[in-house]
């Protein structure tokens, strides 16, 4: 494999952790990034870096950054985002994608993109829901505010330093899988 294929497949995966966080946001940086010839995708995929999907997008992410400072209303969102996400998760990875068999490409895109973006947005559903329940979803713009920031980080890191965010996004899932751990815990004593 080049350089470029692995550099492409760990954008992917970087980027797929930030739809974890936010859906839209490193969808709107990846369109942002192919219209500015930053960052060239698959020729299926070379739409998304055109006016009317930055514009789209960009609309997108706004509402949804927004709507998850509002208690409840972002537990009603991730009842959507948790399959949406492994969708979008899917998605960017296969347009990020460089020089592979369409069959690897899309079992790649399926495990390791839909995969770490459902595994993520998971985590951070259940983790919004205790503290619905547990501060009356007066900490829930905190963990919005949170989870903007590291979606942000990520899709930053994804698109400038890729192999430094596919280390992040290990990172992420360990700590994520040790809070979903303590929280079920906590849940479930028995």
């Amino acid at each position: 494999m080049a350089f470029e294929t692995i550099l492409s497949i760990f954008l992917g995966i970087g980027l797929a952790a930030s739809v974890g966080f936010r859906i839209f946001l490193p969808l709107f940086a990846l369109s942002l990034a192919a219209y500015l010839n930053v960052w060239e995708l698959n020729d299926n995929w070379e739409w998304i870096g055109s006016i009317p999907a930055l514009i789209t997008l960009g609309v997108a992410t706004v509402v949804e950054i927004f709507a998850y400072f509002i208690p409840w209303v972002d537990n009603l969102l991730d009842g959507f985002a948790v399959p949406l996400a492994g969708i979008a998760g899917t998605a960017v990875m296969v347009s990020t994608v460089a020089d592979l068999d369409p069959i690897i490409s899309w079992t790649l895109a399926i495990i390791a993109g839909g995969g770490t973006a459902t595994a993520i947005k998971s985590t951070s559903a259940t983790g919004r829901i205790a503290s619905s329940t547990t501060t009356g979803g007066i900490a829930n713009p905190i963990i919005g505010l949170v989870e903007t920031v590291v979606a942000v980080v990520m899709t930053v890191l994804s698109i400038f330093v890729p192999m430094l965010a596919a280390i992040l996004v290990v990172v992420i899932l360990l700590v994520l899988f040790k809070l979903y751990k303590k929280l079920r815990t906590k849940s479930n004593p028995n």
